[in-house]
């Protein structure tokens, strides 16, 4: 019997990565969209034989902003707005819960929340890949130390909120991300390019 290869994984935060982070919580399916560009980007990380994990904090739960019901339905847009630029998601796993919330059992502290590696630990459970050749690729210091608490590689985005972290902590050496990319279609392509 021949020993199936252990696959890599990329990890993506949602907001500000795969989609614009304009609108703040979102909880309406209409007024969700995608990068123009993330179709290629993941079409490239998924012919690379990546396995592409959505991870995604969503504090307006417990915050009582909107229902999970309401955000299923924004995620259900979010799959089938991928599934039509031919790619298909491994998994999505976003966290309800911020300690300072009000709507109960969502507001507590909870390692679902990133930088905790809770999302992380629920894909590992459903896969087998490789940690260590494996990606966090985000805009925010939490996506970043999710990605370094996993003993992921990370890569820091500079659109959605990346811009502004990057001149808040890069220049003070407080960013611990290991490349810095325009965008995701610019970081497919870097690790593509490079083999990384």
């Amino acid at each position: 019997m021949i020993a199936k290869s252990i696959k890599r994984a990329v990890f993506l935060d949602r907001d500000g990565v795969i989609s614009p982070d304009e609108f703040g919580y979102i909880s309406n399916p209409d007024e969700y969209s995608l990068y123009p560009y993330t179709g290629q980007a993941l079409r490239i990380l998924q012919e690379l034989g990546f396995l592409l994990f959505v991870v995604s904090n969503q504090s307006g739960i417990a915050r009582g902003y909107f229902s999970v019901e309401a955000l299923d339905s924004v995620f259900v847009r979010m799959r089938d707005l991928i599934a039509a630029e031919g790619v298909s998601l491994s998994g999505i796993f976003y966290s309800p819960y911020h300690i300072e919330g009000s709507v109960p059992p969502y507001n507590i502290d909870h390692e679902d929340r990133k930088p905790g590696i809770g999302m992380y630990k629920k894909a590992r459970e459903l896969y087998n890949f490789d940690t260590g050749k494996s990606w966090m690729i985000g805009d925010r210091n939490t996506d970043i130390l999710f990605g370094r608490n996993a003993g992921l590689k990370t890569m820091l985005l500079l659109s959605g909120n990346g811009q502004k972290v990057f001149l808040e902590e890069g220049c003070t050496n407080n960013l611990k991300a290991d490349f810095i990319c325009e965008n995701l279609l610019t970081a497919a392509n870097l690790i593509a390019k490079f083999g990384l």
